[in-house]
């Protein structure tokens, strides 16, 4: 582990102008970006294709052995190619090299070693150079792929920079899952089946209990005039009990929380949850320009997975 943490750490020495020559070819580039390796180097490409993609940069994995028996025809002319290889010497790469080159494609190369093959005829080399792999007998790619992985992500980081990536953007491309639950998901989508508990200010506490109780929800909002003035919790009820031992003389309005924390259905589910843990509450009465919509409980967050 500390053998690959200090390979790590040299790569900062390695960020010089090719690195950003490199970020400015892909960053420019009209076509997608190409990744392709072979080997270990494969799988890392496939993982740097995976992170480009979700960061705004159209990208395709491209494995150097397929290339060559047909694969190639993924290529188009405007894209951009990134190979990556530790040695930069291996027998499919020096095929697939002068191919590219024909093509008119721009080859950025990722490579361990830079009077290579690769290194010497690509447009712009990235890099990578160790001392050596993790592996007793050094040879296991460890500290190499490493490297490689790192000089991808920096790549991706650098251009999520340019192109001004922001949340809103990242949550296009994860839809799915608890990110994109957490980064799309608004307060209206969790109202759709609420059941809007309310009670008008003199309504008796027996019938505020009844209105907790068949909406389960744990709370009531207080209606007066179409407005929400106050909001009634199933620990108000408790606390009320406590201390009184009859409620026949009292109305919503009496044991009513005033000016409720509140939100809107077009804000999204996380702030909402970030309200609730700021103020140690479990409801937020939910109201657009002053109609009641009904009421987000933390639990129903919880339900979806979100945090």
């Amino acid at each position: 582990m500390l053998s690959e943490s200090q390979s790590i750490a040299k790569l900062a020495d390695f960020l010089d102008e090719s690195f950003v020559k490199a970020t400015k070819i892909i960053f420019d580039c009209k076509g997608r970006l190409i990744v392709t390796g072979i080997g270990k180097s494969a799988i890392i490409a496939q993982k740097i294709v995976a992170t480009m993609n979700s960061t705004g940069t159209p990208s395709l994995f491209l494995h150097a052995s397929e290339a060559i028996h047909g694969d190639l025809g993924m290529v188009q002319k405007d894209d951009v190619v990134i190979c990556i290889s530790k040695s930069g010497n291996s027998p499919e790469i020096k095929i697939l090299i002068p191919i590219l080159k024909n093509f008119g494609n721009t080859l950025i190369a990722i490579t361990g070693n830079m009077t290579s093959f690769l290194a010497k005829n690509s447009d712009c080399v990235l890099n990578t150079t160790i001392d050596s792999e993790s592996c007793p007998n050094n040879l296991a790619p460890t500290n190499s792929t490493t490297a490689q992985l790192v000089m991808g992500d920096a790549l991706a980081v650098c251009l999520m920079e340019m192109r001004h990536f922001k949340p809103e953007d990242f949550a296009k491309y994860h839809p799915g899952g608890a990110l994109g639950k957490k980064l799309l998901l608004k307060v209206s989508a969790m109202l759709v089946h609420s059941l809007k508990p309310m009670v008008a200010p003199d309504t008796s506490i027996k019938k505020v209990i009844f209105e907790i109780s068949e909406k389960r929800l744990g709370v009531t909002a207080v209606i007066n005039e179409n407005k929400v003035v106050g909001i009634i919790t199933d620990g108000d009820i408790r606390r009320m009990l406590s201390y009184r031992d009859s409620f026949t003389d009292l109305t919503a309005k009496d044991i009513m929380t005033k000016n409720p924390k509140m939100i809107q259905s077009t804000d999204m589910v996380v702030d909402a949850f970030n309200i609730m843990e700021d103020f140690s509450i479990t409801q937020l009465v939910v109201v657009d320009n002053g109609e009641y919509k009904g009421v987000l409980h933390l639990h129903d967050i919880l339900k979806e997975g979100i945090l």
